[in-house]
């Protein structure tokens, strides 16, 4: 898709190295928090024109939100196991500090084949969970997430919207899926076998070929009705 189509992928904010930062970390670890931030960020590029909005779990809930806040800056969106109906942050748990067996399971719970949780992802999980602040920032925003419940929102978005989901995610269970798709009236559905929390990662051609699809068919439309 490179050749049509440009794209930036946006790391939400996580680390605050001075101490004298983390009440502002804080504050701002949740999702208006977040979308604070994508705003600001997309305000500092300049981008005016409307646009395609791609997010899985979290990164799907900001999605929603921004497009609530600003409708007329999107023109599409994709979500992948999108919280802001439900979801079992954390597989029930939060993380466990110094436990490096307890991650890597939970990391392992995020995918269909656990094949996929290699050794480096463990140790950059693991390597969050050892920083106070950083776990911090988890807590308050799945605390967020959970409290930021979009149920009666959502029939304002017109857009349209893909939904790709892991039949077998065990976060966001296909369950939640149908209900995106019920609230959303622009949206589609479509689920992929052997797959988990993450298809752009554990299905990736039938992920994109999906998304292909979808950038082919679709044309600009207002974001709310």
């Amino acid at each position: 898709m490179a050749g049509r189509h440009s794209g930036i992928r946006l790391r939400l904010p996580g680390n605050y190295p001075a101490a004298a930062h983390l009440r502002h970390a804080l504050t701002q670890a949740g999702v208006p928090g977040l979308v604070n931030y994508v705003e600001e960020f997309l305000r500092e590029m300049r981008l005016e024109e409307p646009m395609t909005v791609l997010g899985n779990s979290l990164g799907g809930h900001i999605a929603l939100v921004y497009t609530l806040r600003n409708p007329k800056m999107v023109q599409r969106l994709v979500l992948t196991g999108s919280s802001g109906l439900f979801e079992d942050s954390m597989g029930g748990s939060f993380p466990k500090r110094g436990n490096y067996d307890f991650v890597q399971e939970r990391v392992a719970y995020t995918f269909y084949d656990p094949r996929i949780a290699t050794k480096d992802l463990v140790d950059e999980v693991f390597n969050v969970t050892n920083s106070n602040t950083k776990v911090l920032r988890i807590i308050n925003i799945a605390r967020s997430a959970q409290r930021h419940n979009l149920g009666k929102e959502l029939t304002k978005i017109t857009v349209p919207t893909l939904l790709v989901w892991g039949l077998n995610d065990t976060i966001t269970p296909p369950v939640v899926a149908h209900e995106f798709e019920r609230l959303l009236p622009n949206s589609e559905l479509h689920f992929l076998d052997h797959c988990c929390h993450v298809p752009m990662m554990e299905r990736p051609q039938d992920f994109n070929l999906l998304l292909r699809q979808f950038l082919r068919r679709t044309a600009l439309e207002p974001a709310l009705s």
